[in-house]
């Protein structure tokens, strides 16, 4: 278990995503992401995770994708770490706003202990005016972590942000995020997001 500090971090995350079509409704998705901390000056995580979304409907979506990850841990080091998960979401729309429900599985094979999480969310999303702006939507996001290395909830993700839509094709969110957290060796985490998101 990490030591838990009152000293917030500032964190930057940083994606790229790329979809790939292989039938109607089933897409290749591929994700590299770079974390860098300790107030920005850092490198102290990069993933890449592949996997395949499967849409039954306009409203329902399977994702299952593996992820490796290589994190750096208190003592400056770079630990491995390859993450095996299970992502489904249904969507709807009420009165202008999307809304949607996420529930992430994932099972953990890290140095020293493998665990498993469970990660539901809320998204709230709503398209502003095309008078106002062309292709843009804000959104906010809830996410609470339920930890088996803890036994108990104990992490929380607030994010509000926009996606931007440059094309049919391609993308770009930017949000913060917020992270408490009564587990690992930071209590509260703040980030500077962003996404660029393709489709080929």
């Amino acid at each position: 278990m990490g030591q838990v500090t009152n000293e917030p971090e500032v964190q930057s995350w940083n994606d790229l995503q790329v979809s790939v079509p292989i039938t109607k409704s089933l897409d290749l998705i591929t994700m590299a992401t770079v974390q860098f901390g300790q107030r920005l000056t850092n490198v102290d995580n990069v993933r890449y995770s592949v996997g395949v979304r499967k849409d039954f409907s306009d409203n329902i979506s399977v994702l299952p994708f593996v992820t490796f990850i290589s994190d750096r841990n208190v003592l400056g080091r770079f630990r491995y770490e390859y993450r095996y998960s299970l992502m489904a979401q249904v969507k709807n729309e009420f009165r202008g706003f999307g809304i949607a429900h996420r529930s992430r599985f994932e099972y953990r094979f890290r140095p020293g202990r493998n665990t498993w999480r469970y990660r539901p969310s809320i998204i709230i999303e709503k398209n502003l005016p095309e008078k106002l702006v062309k292709g843009m939507k804000v959104y906010v996001i809830e996410e609470p972590f339920y930890d088996s290395a803890s036994g108990r909830f104990s992490r929380n993700r607030i994010s509000a942000g926009f996606n931007k839509a440059l094309s049919r094709k391609l993308s770009f969110d930017v949000y913060y995020l917020y992270q408490g957290d009564n587990f690992s060796r930071s209590s509260s985490t703040k980030v500077i997001g962003t996404a660029m998101k393709v489709t080929l």
